[in-house]
């Protein structure tokens, strides 16, 4: 797979009601979107374009020798923006697979976003994600904690069945916790932004399902952990102290 093929997007926003301009907010003297971008070009894949709704984030991303692009503020989520920057940054079409990384995950390893790629090599994938092996167990019950449920099909690759907030599959068994990172095909996202809300997302919350419900295929590598997702202030001192400790 070409460099040139790949085109990676950071869809992030400034409103977040649970740790406010949390994108901006200084982790070992870097914003936290600066970390995400820098993670994202280590991987060395494709073209790293945040999208946002904030002039505040362009300039931090400028600032730090980055690609940023303005989208509307009326998105609900960033499947949305990445497919309005998509449209912006690449009108032409050069880009076959669109890759979506949350602009919280400051502690993403680039070998991980790399391996997101790979089930993209058989062409009855629509979409690639991630998830790790739930080790603690009060994340099995804990409904912050998504589960992806599959098929073996490799080692370390699944076939995506289900994605819930409940303990699942029951019985014995590893259970996986789902990382939100997605390579889509162009045309599956093209496809995806255009489906109405599906039965099961809104009922478990999860976006995810309607790919499923619509009978699109999702495949899913499984990493050796998950990189930490800040969403409330005791996340941002977690990451402050994991990556001071990096430096």
């Amino acid at each position: 797979m070409a460099e040139s093929d790949v085109l990676i997007l950071v869809p992030v926003r400034m409103a977040a009601t649970r740790l406010p301009g949390k994108p901006l907010a200084d982790i070992a003297g870097k914003p936290m979107i600066v970390h995400v971008l820098d993670r994202a070009r280590e991987a060395a894949i494709g073209p790293v374009v945040v999208a946002t709704d904030s002039a505040e984030i362009v300039a931090a991303v400028h600032q730090a020798g980055g690609v940023a692009v303005m989208t509307r503020s009326d998105h609900t989520c960033g499947s949305d923006r990445i497919s309005e920057a998509v449209d912006h940054i690449d009108p032409a079409g050069n880009a076959a697979i669109i890759v979506n990384v949350q602009g919280d995950l400051p502690t993403l390893a680039p070998s991980d976003l790399r391996l997101a790629l790979a089930p993209l090599a058989d062409p009855a994938v629509d979409i690639a994600t991630l998830a790790a092996e739930i080790r603690k167990p009060e994340e099995r019950t804990n409904p912050h904690v998504v589960k992806v449920v599959g098929s073996p099909i490799a080692p370390g690759r699944l076939r995506a069945l289900y994605f819930t907030r409940a303990t699942a599959p029951a019985g014995e068994g590893p259970l996986y916790h789902h990382i939100g990172l997605y390579a889509y095909r162009r045309s599956a996202l093209a496809r995806f932004v255009k489906l109405p809300p599906s039965p099961l997302e809104q009922r478990e919350k999860l976006e995810q399902l309607r790919a499923l419900e619509a009978g699109m295929r999702i495949d899913v590598m499984i990493v050796g952990s998950v990189p930490l997702g800040v969403d409330t202030p005791e996340d941002l001192a977690a990451a402050r102290a994991m990556l001071r400790a990096d430096h």
